[in-house]
């Protein structure tokens, strides 16, 4: 009796230390589920994961042609520094107010202009020769002038400008009322036509050129259209 006890004891004993350990092992992979990880990548495996991004795509070699780029422009005007001008040019001289005497003219109208930083103001330098007739004489006038220009630009690639000129005038034929050589002034403005992104365009202006001779002032109006080259 007594040693069938003690092996009754003993087979409890074993069952109840296999079913702990069965009851640990089934409850391993939930803690190391849990558990984080304990090394970091390694420098190898992190250069293989860098060099496996996809590259970023190159639009030259899929075929897209660059960008081009567009003509240098200063505000609102194209880089043309210079403007060379040639045209008709009509001039109504008023020579004298008593007794009245005016003489239209026509002849020829050449100008340059530079403007040095390609912006709205330049310098100008104007001649302009007229012929006519007075008292049945042949009558020349030149007017040479030099000063500054301001410009605008308009709608429809117009460009709108301004000047003011000084310099002198030379009258033919000679009288016994005083010399050939006057000092005289213009101020006047004008348009010109398809400025903007061409190389020509056309001109119309107006002015009002002052000039002294005979002891008395003069005050004439002058109109001339032409055509305009720019570079």
């Amino acid at each position: 009796m007594r040693h069938a006890v003690v092996l009754l004891g003993a087979i409890l004993i074993l069952t109840l230390r296999v079913h702990a350990q069965a009851n640990a092992n089934d409850s391993l992979p939930e803690a190391s589920s849990l558990q984080a990880p304990t090394s970091l990548p390694s420098e190898t495996a992190l250069f293989a994961l860098a060099t496996a991004a996809p590259p970023r795509p190159d639009p030259l070699a899929a075929g897209a042609a660059p960008t081009q780029q567009t003509p240098t422009v200063y505000g609102v005007f194209p880089d043309y520094y210079w403007r060379i001008y040639t045209g008709y040019s009509f001039f109504r001289f008023y020579i004298a107010s008593k007794p009245n005497v005016t003489v239209n003219t026509n002849g020829l109208d050449i100008g340059v202009v530079y403007y040095p930083h390609v912006g709205w103001i330049g310098i100008e330098g104007q001649f302009v020769g007229e012929y006519g007739g007075l008292f049945n004489n042949s009558l020349k006038f030149g007017l040479g002038v030099g000063g500054v220009r301001f410009r605008w630009s308009a709608p429809r690639q117009a460009e709108v400008w301004g000047h003011a000129l000084v310099g002198g005038t030379h009258f033919i034929p000679q009288t016994a009322f005083g010399s050939q050589g006057a000092f005289a002034f213009e101020a006047g403005a004008g348009v010109d036509l398809g400025s903007h992104r061409s190389r020509w365009a056309i001109r119309g202006e107006a002015d009002l050129v002052g000039t002294r001779y005979f002891s008395t002032y003069q005050y004439s109006p002058r109109f001339a259209g032409g055509v305009v080259f720019k570079y």
